[in-house]
């Protein structure tokens, strides 16, 4: 044997071994990553943490918003922690999932879970150093999003906090839910699902929030230079935001862009037409501040999360959509009329008190402290108390500490320096106002405005807010005397009352222009006038108890104390207690509960709960057409909503009406009712300390009706809302007594010794005169 020969020969027997030895190493680092990938899926000894079950694989589970709808199906609103109204494959544009297959994943269409190329290009970048891109398939990135395979609750395993290891069992568990995807779903399932889950940033999740949010349209609406833009975000929603980064944004846009020629979906001459393009953003991000009915929906949050804590829902995760008995466009109207009524009112309240603060006592004196006294109710304060331990000199420190922020301004916000004392201060110079739109036949309320501007003013005037009603009150007092023989007709001095009260004062009230003209007045035409002395003879006659169980048969629901000032409104009520009264009188005497949620269904759409209102027969029929006959006196002739209703406000119909003014101008009240649109308006200051000074300014028929008047005049305006212009409709059955004065020849006429008693009483105490 030759020299050479000895020397291959070994190479020979050395090459089938080391072959041998490599197909060993691959076997059984295969069989060991089957194992490996086996441990996970049962999770072996616990070493893993949990996998999601069947069920959930089934039925995966995101947080969905509630939405909230308008009886005419406009969207209000919505709640939630993350922002997400899921679309149907159906409704996403092809732009939109090529741009996504191209950018993302474009071998959507071929692998099954878990790209292998991918995959490799990965372990390339990590040997190398070199990032050759990412290897998560669109199917694993919905695992990821739909089962949570990164939260604690399903990595409580042994080796989880192992440094290393826990990355890696996240990836296998994706692995293993995007096969078992790719399993149960089709395709387009799971294209659909990756688009309704993924976060866009700005508090978008999904893309029909994302289209909405950025761009104001609807998915199938986006063009493809938009749908690029949204699938560019995806790679980094905060860094590549075409609202806070739009250069980078732009850079991204065209690649995701340059993606699609690559891949054949667009031509690219198209392509160097759109890269130069600028990105035409209608950018709105939906938050509770902004939006159609604020006040109204945060009010029905309330109730919504006591209905889901009964009947084991999550308002803010579950998709529930909730119909309500608002009308968007009458609610549109009220919430025009408020901001255009109450900003002009705005700049004469300023005026008014330039050069001083408004907040003053009965005598019109400043009071003392005001503001220091108001801070200390704040927030803000008790964080600073608590921080300081209570130390005052460092808690002033930063009380008048100048800091930036935003401001609310009739003209739109403002940034400003401006210490938290001084905004107080500021915001305590603005009048607030509440508005509310009730059908009464069925209870339903169609505009709710709780107020000038919810993100800066987030308490609700409507139903959270209660507050002296003044001469709005008195129709409880006429009811009540009208059910005890008192009728419309019947006639009453004017001249001072003076009532005993239980600590030996007397309550001797004095009407508006502080006269009494001795003149005899019908009932309907002194609550057409609003004659406080006229009231005062009627509570003496009835009783305080009398009028106080009436108005509670009525619908208010607010502690009432029988005194006799209580015939003047001394009695905090809300506005919506009020506007629910009132319905009592046109609907017959039947009170009706006011509602705003009609119906709430799950996601799927199936029906969870109707609601209906409750009900309660209040009054007889023929003495709410009384009152409804003696309401309208005030919108005629000599009455106190005459010349703003019929001239200034052009309306001709049949309008019952009542106004209403507490001392001092705190509160200015305005009630209007029709046959089917009762409503309540409500305007004054934070603290009832801050108000005008003089009647011409402060009273309930300059500074609340013209609301009312603006809304109606809008209603009536829009033809699609129907709303009626007709009569009253008078009762089945003929009254019992002549409406008609001039015809009155009948029932109790007035007696002057029943006034004449009280004349001589001496003290002369006025407590509180109301308009």
């Amino acid at each position: 044997m030759t020299t050479r020969q000895q020397t291959i020969a070994p190479e020979k027997s050395v090459y089938p071994k080391l072959v041998s030895t490599l197909w060993l190493l691959f076997a059984g680092g295969l069989v060991a990553f089957v194992l490996y990938i086996f441990a996970v899926s049962v999770n072996f000894l616990n070493l893993f943490g949990e996998l999601p079950n069947l069920r959930t694989l089934e039925n995966p589970k995101s947080e969905i918003a509630s939405e909230l709808y308008a009886a005419d199906n406009v969207l209000l609103g919505k709640y939630f922690r993350e922002n997400r109204s899921p679309v149907d494959y159906e409704d996403l544009p092809e732009n939109l999932v090529n741009a996504l297959i191209a950018t993302e994943d474009v071998r959507f269409e071929e692998h099954s879970g878990i790209d292998l190329e991918a995959m490799g290009r990965v372990v390339f970048s990590v040997l190398t150093g070199q990032s050759k891109g990412g290897g998560s398939t669109l199917t694993q990135q919905v695992a990821k999003n739909l089962f949570a395979t990164r939260s604690d609750e399903l990595n409580n395993g042994l080796l989880n906090d192992v440094p290393g290891l826990r990355t890696l069992i996240h990836k296998t568990k994706e692995w293993i839910m995007a096969v078992k995807l790719e399993r149960s779903y089709t395709k387009r399932e799971i294209l659909t699902m990756y688009l309704n889950t993924v976060d866009f940033g700005s508090n978008a999740f999904g893309i029909k929030v994302a289209a909405k949010t950025f761009f104001n349209k609807k998915p199938e609406d986006l063009q493809v230079q938009e749908s690029a833009v949204l699938v560019g975000l995806l790679k980094a929603p905060s860094y590549y935001s075409p609202k806070f980064n739009p250069e980078n944004a732009m850079r991204r846009r065209n690649v995701v862009l340059s993606q699609m020629v690559k891949y054949g979906y667009m031509p690219e001459e198209e392509y160097n037409k759109l890269k130069e393009t600028a990105i035409e953003l209608d950018y709105r991000v939906e938050n509770q501040n902004v939006g159609m009915a604020p006040y109204f929906r945060t009010e029905a949050s309330k109730v919504l999360l006591q209905w889901c804590r009964e009947n084991g829902y999550d308002l803010y995760a579950d998709g529930l959509k909730i119909y309500t008995t608002i009308d968007s466009r009458m609610q549109q109207y009220a919430e025009q009329a408020v901001a255009e009524h109450m900003k002009d009112r705005q700049k004469a309240f300023f005026e008014h008190w330039k050069g001083r603060n408004p907040w003053t006592d009965r005598n019109g004196r400043e009071i003392k402290d005001f503001a220091e006294a108001a801070i200390k109710r704040t927030d803000r304060y008790r964080r600073l108390y608590e921080r300081f331990d209570g130390d005052e000199d460092s808690i002033h420190y930063y009380l008048n500490k100048k800091v930036p922020m935003t401001i609310f301004t009739w003209e739109g916000e403002k940034k400003v320096e401006m210490s938290p004392m001084d905004s107080l201060k500021y915001y305590k110079h603005f009048l607030q106002t509440g508005f509310m739109a009730m059908e009464p036949q069925t209870g339903h309320i169609k505009a709710w405005v709780g107020g000038i501007n919810y993100k800066h003013f987030k308490y609700d005037h409507v139903k959270q807010g209660i507050r002296q009603p003044g001469s709005t009150f008195k129709p409880f007092l006429y009811t009540a005397a009208i059910e005890n023989g008192y009728y419309p007709c019947y006639e009453v001095i004017d001249s001072k009352t003076c009532i005993p009260l239980p600590d030996g004062n007397m309550w001797c009230p004095n009407n508006a222009d502080g006269k009494f003209s001795g003149q005899r007045y019908t009932l309907r035409k002194a609550l057409a006038e609003s004659v406080n002395s006229i009231s005062a003879f009627l509570v003496n006659k009835l009783g305080a108890e009398t009028l106080a169980q009436t108005a509670k048969r009525m619908g208010i629901s607010t502690p009432l104390d029988p005194t006799p000032s209580l015939a003047l409104g001394t009695g905090d009520v809300s506005l919506y207690d009020m506007v629910g009264a009132y319905g009592t009188f046109v609907n017959g005497g039947t009170w009706v509960e006011p509602i705003f949620i009609t119906r709430i269904e799950d996601k799927h759409g199936n029906v969870l709960q109707e609601f209906s209102p409750q009900t309660k027969e209040a009054l007889s029929e023929e003495t709410a057409y009384m009152m409804v006959h003696m309401l309208k006196a005030a919108a005629e002739p000599g009455g106190t909503a005459y010349y703003g209703l019929r001239h200034r406000n052009g309306l001709k119909n049949e309008i019952g009406a009542k106004t209403g003014t507490t001392q001092n101008y705190s509160d200015a009240w305005f009630m209007g009712v029709t046959p089917n649109l009762v409503c309540g308006t409500w305007v004054g200051g934070e603290d009832r300390s801050i108000h005008f000074r003089t009647l011409s300014l402060g009273q309930g028929g300059k500074l609340a009706m013209p609301i009312y008047g603006a809304f109606m005049q809008k209603v009536y305006a829009d033809k699609s809302l129907d709303v009626s212009k007709a009569p009253f409709p008078k009762p089945l059955t003929p009254l019992s007594v002549e409406l008609d004065c001039a015809k009155y020849s009948q029932g109790i006429q007035i007696d002057s010794t029943q006034q004449d008693e009280f004349l001589d009483l001496s003290t002369d105490i006025n407590l509180d005169a109301e308009i």
